[in-house]
């Protein structure tokens, strides 16, 4: 999973409420140059989303947020999820996702946080809420000691912030959730939604190359 974040630096967090919209919207990211896509588990139709990506979609690595408890760790992946993200750290949802050899990332706040995470042998951490939770400084500090863990940082990054989180060594990738605006989603813009992948894919490129 870390190889393939770093070659996609940038994974969108999607919301989506009509099932109907998950393949334009998924087409619509990848057109943009970003395959790894993060449907978050907020809604009724997150389920169908990720089903109708993985079967419509050959191109977009689907995986699923917001995902709370091993037994929703175990739907999500029956239904074509290949990768979990979680908002926090949990025994049973790892556990599940090791039993099924799906890569998780759980999210991580703290020192030790990241330091349970560690000794699951996670080494790819999703720093969330990146913003509130002391952004690009706090990523250095636990850097300095867990040298061998890569972050995804996610909430509050955007397009002005991206390029320094994308220039830390220890950030594998960054999600966010700008690049599928809900009034985009609402009206079918999904050009919208191509343009905003391409400008994130642009930066990427400006720090990494």
């Amino acid at each position: 999973m870390k190889d393939l974040l770093q070659e996609a630096p940038v994974v969108p967090v999607v919301v989506i409420d009509d099932a109907a919209k998950a393949v334009p919207i998924a087409n619509a990211l990848v057109a943009g140059g970003l395959s790894v896509i993060e449907v978050t588990m907020r809604t009724a139709a997150a389920a169908d989303a990720i089903a109708a990506i993985s079967a419509e979609v050959p191109n977009a690595h689907i995986g699923a947020g917001t995902v709370l408890s091993g037994e929703q760790a175990g739907a999500i992946v029956a239904a074509g999820a290949r990768f979990i993200v979680s908002p926090g750290l949990h025994d049973g949802v790892v556990s599940v996702a090791n039993e099924l050899s799906v890569p998780i990332i759980p999210g991580v706040a703290t020192a030790t946080e990241v330091q349970n995470a560690w000794n699951l042998g996670l080494r790819t951490l999703k720093f969330f809420p990146a913003g509130q939770a002391g952004g690009i400084e706090m990523i250095k500090a636990l850097a300095s000691v867990f040298r061998d863990v890569v972050f995804m940082p996610t909430g509050g990054v955007s397009p002005k912030n991206l390029r320094a989180y994308l220039e830390l060594p220890a950030v594998a990738a960054c999600g966010g959730s700008w690049l599928t605006p809900a009034d985009a989603i609402e009206k079918g813009d999904y050009d919208r939604i191509t343009e905003l992948a391409a400008e994130a894919v642009a930066i990427a490129k400006e720090v990494r190359g």
